[in-house]
């Protein structure tokens, strides 16, 4: 279930905020997004009922972690 979740989450945040997404599958039942090497999102209490943080939740911290991230051109 969660690699299926992964792929929907990638896709979202690719299309919304059109950046890059790198998957890496880790141990059997870990999720984490991570923005700049720090996780964002983790799967949180409820995995352990298989509920997930749903794609906009992790397109909202994902935003919010963009936005508070000094930009360097």
């Amino acid at each position: 279930m969660s690699r299926f979740h992964a792929a929907r989450v990638a896709a979202t945040l690719r299309k919304e905020l059109g950046t890059d997404v790198a998957m890496i599958h880790g141990r059997y039942g870990e999720f984490a997004v991570l923005v700049d090497d720090e996780v964002v999102v983790g799967k949180g209490a409820l995995s352990i009922l298989g509920i997930l943080p749903s794609a906009s939740k992790i397109l909202e911290a994902v935003r919010a972690r963009l936005a508070a991230s000094p930009r360097t051109t």
